[in-house]
């Protein structure tokens, strides 16, 4: 009888949470990326959870004897990197079905209208209330210049504001400007591949999307050499130059060989998708997704004992020799968002048994809450390191890394499921009701067309 009545509530609890989530999958939906989503944004909390008191000098030594485990934890720093991989993916899926198959050319005005709709209310309420409830020193006038930068998605591109008032908050701006600059790109891309013949535009496709991958791994190198070489410059007065960084590099990089390679993944899941494909692509792609699911495995492994010995040198004498330290700022990103890339494409094409974890639905719903929870999770840890980490005195770090978590799922999920709800939600909705608005009198002036399926 007590089971029965917990899994009564246990199913209550479901239902309210579906409700206010309202998690009801639409036509082509991909449940499973909401469950990576949600692995994203979890492996970058641990790594918060595991690096911020180390930082603070809270706990003297690495929360966990093995070095393999502080490897892991430590690894959860490229979730950011999934994310972008995830971006890349999603959002070139409609353009690479007209790059492609000659659909219909998906609307450059609302997907920049879907793009506000969706980042902005949330992220410009969270960067208010953050400064007015922790970093209140950004009211300073001293600090508005700063400040104007957070505002405008500039925050990457200076080291006064890079990693600064909330740190995740950089992403944020490499990601809008993806989101700005992909339209763009894509309308570029259609006029090299409208001209050749269409047994040719995936290769052509692929081209072009190696040349963006490539772009990256450049600008990167570019980037880095004058950030450490700060008195060269080449053809232009360093001023000038600086102001080129300023807006092409930043701070870390845009990442854009991480966004290309989502649009690959994209590319490849797109055209093996569409019927004119023969069938032997998804068959020979299901029967590899084992393989590729575990090559992908292996790769991460070797780049979470490569990562982890950049940091705290000599943890693996593997990755000792030169070649590996010189060259990991360069090729870094590109391995892991690749080898990311491996798993996708695994589950993107396996079995509904290999795909279920990641269906599960609670794991789902955390994914769906993902951008307030990253927005959110470090301003808690650090409420939660002034306020109650004082009574876990005399504790050991591995009992202390548990009892963070007890607070990140019984605080900082709850909280972030209720921003979800009031502030997310409505301006989804709104961007919802705005877009059909503008389809509709579009539609009346033009008369009908065909439509591509909105993801996002």
């Amino acid at each position: 009888m007590a089971r029965t009545g917990v899994t009564r509530i246990a199913m209550v609890i479901g239902r309210w949470i579906r409700a206010g989530l309202e998690d009801s999958p639409k036509k082509n939906t991909i449940l499973l990326l909401d469950g990576v989503r949600a692995f994203a944004c979890l492996i970058v909390i641990w790594f918060h959870i595991y690096r911020i008191p180390r930082d603070l000098s809270i706990w003297n030594s690495p929360p966990f004897a093995h070095p393999l485990l502080n490897s892991f934890l430590y690894f959860g720093k490229y979730g950011v990197t999934l994310f972008f991989v995830l971006s890349g993916f999603l959002l070139f899926m409609p353009f690479a079905e007209a790059l492609l198959f000659e659909k219909k050319w998906p609307s450059v005005r609302q997907f920049y209208l879907r793009r506000i709709f969706r980042i902005m209310p949330a992220y410009y309420l969270s960067l208010i209330l953050i400064v007015l409830l922790f970093q209140r020193q950004y009211l300073q006038s001293q600090h508005w210049q700063e400040l104007g930068l957070f505002f405008t998605f500039l925050m990457d591109s200076s080291q006064a504001t890079f990693k600064q008032l909330n740190a995740p908050f950089w992403t944020l701006a490499v990601e809008w400007q993806f989101y700005m600059l992909l339209p763009l790109l894509v309308l570029g891309m259609r006029l090299i591949i409208r001209r050749v013949k269409q047994g040719y535009r995936l290769h052509t496709t692929v081209a072009c999307l190696l040349v963006l991958i490539a772009w990256g791994l450049f600008s990167r190198y570019i980037g880095t050499y004058y950030q450490q070489h700060p008195t060269e410059t080449v053809l232009v007065p360093r001023a000038i130059l600086n102001g080129v960084l300023f807006f092409t590099y930043g701070s870390s990089g845009k990442y854009l060989e991480d966004f290309g390679v989502g649009m690959l993944l994209s590319l490849c899941f797109v055209y093996a998708q569409h019927p004119s494909i023969s069938s032997k692509v998804r068959t020979t792609l299901q029967k590899l997704s084992p393989w590729l699911w575990g090559t992908g495995l292996l790769c991460l492994l070797a780049m979470i004992l490569w990562s982890y010995n950049q940091r705290y040198v000599n943890t693996w004498s593997l990755f000792n020799a030169p070649i590996f330290y010189n060259y990991h700022y360069l090729v870094g990103e590109l391995c892991i968002s690749l080898s990311f890339c491996l798993c996708l494409l695994a589950l993107l094409f396996g079995s509904a048994r290999f795909r279920s974890p990641f269906e599960w639905s609670p794991l789902r719903w955390v994914g769906i809450i993902s951008y307030s929870l990253y927005m959110w999770h470090l301003p808690f840890i650090f409420v939660f390191i002034q306020r109650l980490q004082p009574l876990l005195k005399g504790w050991s770090p591995e009992q202390s890394y548990g009892v963070y978590w007890l607070w990140v799922l019984a605080v900082v999920i709850p909280f972030c499921f209720l921003f979800f709800r009031w502030v997310e939600k409505p301006g989804m909705k709104l961007s919802g009701r705005f877009v059909a608005q503008k389809a509709t009198v579009g539609h009346r002036q033009a008369g009908p067309f065909p439509s591509i399926p909105e993801r996002s």
